[in-house]
């Protein structure tokens, strides 16, 4: 797991802070499905409303694949957040575009899959936001199932935790993310998202263990 640029990095998070698409509210955390308590809540899906982000995001997308996974000849967008970032670099890029399910659609065909699926055909996989890991994963699984062959998957912005790095290292995926938690801390410190050194303070310790945070 990489950052693609660090100036890119910090403008990336200042503007997902500056159109709301990135919460911070430690005071009254957001909680997950998981469980988790949790002082941020990103939706990146919001940066499609916005030109100037949008086009900010799919060019430094299109840049880190050109850079990274040289040869791509596909982009699988994961569903949902995936799909519309997804289909803006394969219409930028001149490539196929197809598209994985979290699970089979219930009628018609059933696919997993959605899209013209070439086997060998070598895939970069799109999601805009990393957690876990989880998810993402089971996207790269179901497209090398189908036949596809994965160079590696680009996304707009990760939490950054260790258990992430730890699963996609287990699955051989390399992931290369445009901005992560760490360098939207000090965009949200410079910009007064943040008031004091106490919340600063609660939300760097939200990211070394977020599963305790907040008990």
């Amino acid at each position: 797991m990489k950052l693609f640029d660090k100036t890119v990095a910090a403008e990336v998070a200042s503007k997902l802070l500056e159109i709301q698409a990135i919460r911070l509210q430690p005071e009254k955390p957001f909680t997950w499905a998981s469980g988790w308590k949790s002082p941020i809540y990103c939706d990146n899906r919001l940066s499609l409303s916005f030109p100037k982000v949008r086009d900010l995001i799919k060019e430094n997308l299109i840049k880190a694949i050109q850079h990274d996974f040289a040869g791509v000849e596909a982009i699988a967008g994961v569903a949902t957040a995936g799909i519309p970032q997804g289909a803006l670099l394969a219409d930028a890029l001149g490539l196929p575009f197809v598209y994985v399910r979290s699970k089979p659609k219930g009628h018609g065909m059933e696919n997993m899959i959605e899209g013209k699926i070439t086997p060998g055909q070598k895939v970069v996989v799109v999601e805009d936001l990393v957690s876990t890991g989880g998810s993402s994963l089971k996207a790269v699984a179901d497209l090398k199932n189908a036949g596809f062959e994965v160079l590696g998957m680009v996304a707009i912005f990760t939490y950054g935790f260790d258990v992430a790095t730890e699963n996609f290292k287990n699955a051989g995926v390399e992931l290369v993310c445009l901005s992560d938690y760490a360098a939207m801390l000090p965009q949200a410190l410079a910009k007064d998202y943040i008031d004091d050194d106490e919340t600063l303070a609660s939300l760097v310790e939200w990211r070394k263990d977020p599963s305790v945070w907040g008990k």
